[in-house]
This record gives structure tokens, sequence and C-alpha cells, in this order.
């Protein structure tokens, strides 16, 4: 009886350990399974054996400044490992006939750059099934399912914007997702696209102290509910397919930032088309920062009489979004209002300047600045003014809000607090 009682407690332990057994002396692994060249499992070896090569293929793709700098080098590591995780989990919990939405990119698999306001999920669907959405609507900014198809699919992608379904006394609605809606169906109905494979929720918070993110359930309908066993053959071609999308996730923005500097688009900004993947209704301008550590950047901008929803953020070199869990490095639009003249003036530097609203580089020499304007009636393109630190308070209005080392770091605080209590999973 005491082993049983106690049992649950050994997992917990083993787990808590599992860290430091990972520190175990090497003969004491290979004495129990010893090394072989070539896996028994089928797949597994192809997938070793291009994660070998993954971090080099990466570096190859970088400029050569970049490409032989071991800080990058790190770097570029930790994205293959982002982009092996991320990967992982959608091919061990992607399953069209019994769907969930997973965790796609964010702080942790920061792939591609995320945006800080928005929490991403994604469920794998099954081309030409019938799917039923239930849940709370909740009072984000925006909320809002992408319709995705596989490359080179042919069909339309439609977005469902929580905001526009019915809901009852609770909030809470009923969504039926079909490629044809059913004779009598009085609910809501959103058409799927014959070809669509996967949706992909963006929950985009302003207020993150003050909003509430919607819950979201997902259902096929049209089998019976019920997952057995899954062959051998079906979990090997899950494993098989890994490399391929590892791969693409990786290798895809390698040298992206390097472009804008190319271009000649330093300290200054272009309109950018991210492509199929954008949002209806949403703009973007980019552009390469450089910086000494006693400058700092002015970006100013008019601001549109309608704006749903506006934010500024910062990459790395990499192109990760910068850390703004832990770091003043986003800002939207509840966070950063416009000075009494009403032009909206953010100062990017390596230092603190006191102005509150700032954005921190974190250590990060050269970036990515990304802005975006969603749900607005006009899409300004900001100038761009590099100034000494020593002299920036005279570049700005005289009126222009500022904070205390004491007061950033209480702002700091709650962000962090405000970010860690979103619901990821």
């Amino acid at each position: 009886m005491k082993f049983r009682f106690w049992a649950p407690g050994l997992a917990a332990v083993a787990l808590a350990a599992a860290p430091f057994a990972a520190h175990a002396e090497h003969h004491e692994t290979s004495a129990e399974a010893p090394m072989t060249r070539q896996s028994s499992v089928a797949g597994w070896q192809e997938f070793i054996d291009r994660l070998q090569t993954l971090p080099d293929r990466m570096l190859a793709k970088m400029p050569e400044r970049l490409r032989n700098d071991l800080q990058i080098r790190q770097e570029v590591a930790r994205i293959a490992l982002e982009a092996v995780s991320s990967t992982a989990i959608e091919t061990i919990g992607g399953d069209g006939d019994a769907p969930q939405f997973l965790p796609s990119i964010g702080q942790l698999f920061n792939v591609g750059q995320p945006n800080a306001d928005t929490v991403y999920r994604s469920a794998t669907i099954t081309p030409n099934g019938s799917y039923r959405l239930r849940g709370k609507q909740g009072t984000v900014n925006h909320a809002i399912i992408a319709q995705f198809l596989p490359p080179g699919a042919e069909g339309d992608r439609p977005h469902l914007n929580l905001a526009d379904v019915k809901t009852d006394e609770n909030g809470r609605f009923d969504v039926l997702i079909s490629a044809e809606k059913p004779e009598g169906h009085e609910g809501d109905w959103w058409k799927l696209s014959p070809a669509a494979s996967r949706l992909m929720i963006r929950m985009v918070s302003a207020d993150w102290s003050n909003e509430e993110e919607p819950t979201l359930s997902i259902e096929r309908t049209d089998i019976p509910v019920g997952r057995p066993r899954p062959p051998a053959a079906d979990l090997e071609k899950r494993l098989r397919s890994l490399p391929d999308t590892i791969d693409f996730i990786a290798l895809l923005f390698m040298g992206h930032v390097e472009e804008f500097r190319e271009e000649g688009y330093v300290n200054r900004f272009k309109t950018y088309n991210v492509g199929f993947g954008a949002l209806d209704g949403q703009f973007y301008y980019n552009g390469y920062y450089d910086l000494a550590d006693d400058e700092a950047l002015i970006v100013e901008s008019d601001v549109p009489e309608v704006c749903m929803y506006r934010s500024l953020i910062l990459t790395n070199e990499t192109y990760e979004t910068t850390d703004w869990y832990n770091n003043h490095s986003s800002l939207n639009i509840a966070q950063a209002a416009p000075d009494s003249d009403g032009k909206l003036r953010i100062v990017i530097s390596h230092k603190d300047p006191g102005v509150k609203n700032w954005l921190d580089t974190a250590g990060y020499p050269n970036g990515i600045i990304q802005g975006r304007w969603t749900g607005c009636d006009s899409q300004p393109i900001p100038t761009a003014t590099v100034v000494k630190i020593d002299g920036l308070m005279d570049a700005l209005p005289a009126d222009v809000a500022t904070v205390t080392s004491e007061e950033r770091q209480e702002i700091l605080r709650e962000r962090r607090r405000a970010l860690l209590e979103k619901r990821l999973w």
C-alpha cells in the first residue's frame, strides 16, 4: 500500500531530477543501451541525419560577417531547436479527426517574428471534413481564425473574426465549419475551403491586464468521436515528414534581416508585404536599425483617425522577436500614446532614455523594426531620425511623457505578470 501511495510522488521526483540526470557520466548510459550507428526505428535515422547539418545550412544563408560570429552561431542553433520543438508538437498532436488548438509561434517558438501582442494556436483539420467550433468570445482587441492551405493548393483563404459570430447571454458561440452549408442549418456557419488543412487563431491583446482571451474547442462532426491506436505506418509517416517541415521553418527567414540592410533601409522604413499569411486589413512597415551605444532612433508618425490596432516591435538579426516578456521591447495602441501635438513618437535605443514610449534593443546591436496598422483608415509610414542620447530630449516635445527608473521597473514587472497569466495552450 505504501508503494501505491508514493508512486505519483516518485514520478514527480523523477521529472524534477531529469535535468540533473542528463549530466550523468556517459559510460553509465552506454552500459545500459550501447550506442549504434544506425537506428532500428524506420525514419529516425533520416531525421537525425538532417538535424545534424541543419545549423550549418542555416548559417550558410547568413552574410559572412554574421556567419562567423560565435554569438550568432548559438542563436541560429536556438532557432533550430525552436523549429524542432514547434514542429514536434504538431507532429505528435496534430490530428484532423481529433483536432485541438495547439501552441504555435510565440516567445519560446520564436520563429518568423511573432507579434508580441498575439497568442497563436493552430489546429490540423482534414480537407473536406466538417467541424464545430465552440467557446467564449472574449474581449481581446481582435481574435481571428484563418484557414491555411497546403503549398500550391488552389482555393480561398477566408478569415473568421470572432467579433462577428453570434453569442448567447453568456458570451458563448457555436459555429459549424464545412464545405457546404447543411440543409436546414440555422446557426452560425463558416464556409471551409475544400483544400484547407489547418486553422490558425490569432488572439491579439492590447490592454494585456484587462482583456479576456477567447476559449476555443473544436471537434469533427462528420465521423464518430474516438481515436484508436495509430498504426505503425501512420506514425512512421509523421516521423518522416519532420525533416522537411523543420527545414522549411528553420531556413525560411535566415538572411531575411540582411535583405533590408542591403536594400538601404537602415534607420528608415518601407512597406512590407508578408504574403498570404497576413490578416485582412493589416498593413506592415519594416526597417533595419543600426545604432551606436550613445545613439537613439526617434520613430515619428501621424496617427490614423480610425484605428483598431497598431504596434511596433523589434527583432534580432536572425528575425526572432526581441524578448518582450522581460524587456520593454514592444508597444501597442494601449501602451504608447501620441504626444500632445497628435504625433506618435517612439524612441529606440540600447539604453533607457527615460522616455515612456521606449523600445529596448535588449543587447542586440542590429535588427528589424516592424510596425503594423490593423483596421485603420490610413497607413502612414513613419520617419526615423538618429540622435545622440545626450541630445534626445532637445529633439522631442517639451512635454513628452517620461518615467523614472523605478517607474520603468514597475512597468516591466506588470508587463511580465500580465503576459505570464495568459494561456498559451
